[in-house]
């Protein structure tokens, strides 16, 4: 290749020397990212000097491209800089970048450096080279000195204007750095010496010639919804990737969306439009501040800032406290580009109680066993409140929402009051933090009450109120008996026996103390469920076992047995007899049978014969 063909294929800030024809390729840059096309440029400090290959993705339509480099530093080197033409680029910034520009494009590639450096391009032109600091060096200006060892110099900034081939194709563009050594020397490289040696910068251009570019493509566009947020990230956002969070009453709901063409490039112009269902409140965010609500449910916008690139779209309710179902459709010059559906909750409306156990005489603590066996979690209470709104959804209750009570008015003698110790914190209906804890207190004397659970919210003062539940209050165990729920079984059958525990005065005993540890022996079933000597009874004061009739290994056999429970917490508890019978279903017959059987045949004969005997004497 001639001197003159070299120099239209190569422009140098600096040239250096290639030794042995080797090409070494820089480190891996520091994290380091390219902006989206069409937005600002990337510092070129943010990568690694000598390892960093950037290009201009702010954009001039008119007019030529600016590539001069501030002077003397590097701190300003992206500033000013455009490049016309680039459709789509990476956000990478080392040696496998990928880009998509028009034929005849013009992009403006910058870099900090600390050593002789070249920029060399497959197609097209290079020019513009500069250097912050030193003008516009002659190609083969020698613009540093190194005498006999390698330099190390302060980063520095460089630029180069590429216009691309107008021929539709692939192209590269290669930014190498370093000093070549010659013997124990390194030396400054010329045209006749050849390129530095490191490849520190690389970009494969694919060069179109027509552009689906300003036209909306939903492969490249995004729209999400999010938990609140002021606008869309400027950066790259998949699509799909909706928010899990739920939304209080008083909460509001964005959607972030961006709008880009098949080049991954913001579309800054078109008319936007956003329509929300059941009334809902919707606008426009503004980049940089918190959405304001919205007044409508229809909005509109042809500003850049919105219409075009990334964006977001607040959500409220029309009514305060009152629950919002709503479908939110966004659309770009009038086609559909996104539909999402969100949820806010209104304010409490509904409060049930459940999972009610029995407290102790005297008392007022829960039981933290009766609510791990009720709902999984080992936290102390009695009952649960689950607090919805008028549409049903489920409403978290913290502190910070309201308080609980009792209404006054259902408080009495034996059920006295209600504590809650522990307040609900989810919106979800797998979570067991979703229900609100309660206890009550009891007097010293066993019975019911009717309690009736008020929530007060904070806000608005209002009193939303429970039915009436059933309390109960009884003492500790003293007696118990135990019983299966059928005198005879089948091999293969289900056994269920039933323990019920009462108190000293014969009441149904309390759901507070365990009933302690136990054994049962039951001749001929294998057990399903045991009795833990730390559980407590159902509400009731019953604990239910469940067989299954049968050895493990085999058949049960036919007969009558007697099994024992002995439970030894209950102070006045004895052992139980447990009297039941397996019905043999082998198919053997006895002789009471056989012989039951044959009277019934020759009494059925006989009346044969009776009748037959009648019909002949008539005749």
């Amino acid at each position: 290749m001639s001197k003159s063909t070299l120099r239209k294929r190569l422009s140098l800030v600096v040239i250096s020397t290639l030794t042995a024809g080797m090409l070494s390729v820089a480190s891996a840059p520091v994290a380091s990212a390219h902006n989206a096309v069409g937005t600002t440029n990337v510092l070129a400090s943010t990568g690694t000097p000598d390892g960093s290959l950037f290009t201009s993705v702010a954009l001039t339509t008119t007019g030529s491209v600016t590539s001069t480099v501030s002077v003397g530093t590097i701190a300003g080197v992206h500033t000013g800089l455009t490049s016309r033409g680039l459709l789509a680029k990476d956000t990478s910034s080392g040696t496998a970048q990928t880009a998509t520009a028009l034929a005849g494009a013009v992009l403006t590639l910058y870099a900090s450096v600390t050593t002789a450096t070249a920029f060399t391009v497959s197609g097209g032109t290079l020019s513009s080279v500069q250097q912050g600091g030193a003008g516009t060096p002659a190609v083969s200006q020698d613009v540093r000195t190194v005498i006999n060892s390698q330099a190390t110099i302060s980063a520095t900034g460089v630029a180069a204007t590429w216009t691309l081939p107008t021929t539709p194709g692939t192209y590269t563009v290669n930014l190498l750095t370093g000093f070549a050594a010659s013997g124990a020397t390194s030396v400054q490289p010329s045209f006749t010496v050849g390129l530095p040696p490191t490849l520190s910068g690389a970009m494969t251009v694919t060069v179109v010639a027509a552009t689906a570019g300003g036209t909306y493509s939903a492969a490249t566009s995004a729209c999400n919804t999010a938990a609140g947020t002021t606008t869309f990230s400027s950066g790259v956002y998949p699509n799909g990737i909706d928010s899990a969070a739920s939304k209080a009453n008083g909460d509001a709901w964005s959607i972030d969306f961006s709008i880009r063409d098949a080049y991954n490039a913001a579309i800054s112009t078109g008319a936007l439009t956003a329509t929300a269902t059941n009334g809902a409140l919707i606008s426009f965010g503004t980049s940089g501040t918190t959405p304001t609500a919205g007044t409508t449910s229809t909005i509109v916008s042809t500003n850049s800032a919105t219409s075009g690139g990334s964006s977001t779209i607040r959500v409220d309710q029309p009514t305060a406290g009152a629950p919002l179902t709503t479908t939110v459709a966004i659309s770009f010059n009038g086609t559909v580009i996104c539909t999402k559906t969100v949820t806010i909750r209104g304010a409490v409306d509904k409060l049930t109680v459940a999972n009610i156990g029995t407290q102790d005489l005297s008392a007022s603590v829960g039981s933290s066993q009766w609510m791990y066996q009720e709902i999984g979690l080992m936290s102390a209470g009695l009952f649960t409140v689950l607090a919805t709104d008028s549409a049903g959804n489920i409403v978290a209750t913290p502190a910070t929402l309201g308080a609980f009570s009792i209404d006054a008015a259902s408080a009495g003698t034996t059920v006295q009051g209600l504590t809650f110790p522990t307040v609900s914190s989810s919106n979800s209906s797998t979570s067991t933090s979703r229900f609100t804890l309660g206890s009550f207190t009891c007097g010293a004397t066993a019975g019911t009450g009717s309690p009736v659970v008020v929530f007060t919210a904070s806000a608005t003062g209002k009193i939303t109120k429970s039915a009436p539940f059933t309390a109960r209050c009884a003492d500790d165990a003293s007696t118990y008996s135990a019983s299966f729920d059928k005198a005879s079984y089948n091999n293969g059958d289900i056994a269920t026996l039933t323990v019920q525990f009462l108190d000293s005065k014969g009441n149904k005993s309390n759901t507070i103390s365990a009933y302690g540890a136990s054994s049962i022996v039951v001749p001929m079933m294998t057990a399903v469920s045991t009795a833990s000597a730390t559980s407590v009874t159902k509400a009731d004061g019953t604990l239910a076992l469940t067989y299954t009739v049968g050895l493990s290994t085999a058949a049960a056999t036919a007969g009558t047995y007697a099994g024992v429970a002995t439970f030894t917490t209950p102070a006045l508890g004895t052992t139980q007899a447990l009297k039941y019978s397996i019905v043999d279903q082998s198919g053997t017959v006895s002789n009471a049978e056989v012989l039951k059987s044959i009277v019934a045949l020759i009494a059925s004969i006989n009346k044969q014969i009776q009748a037959l005997q009648k019909l002949i004497l008539k005749r």
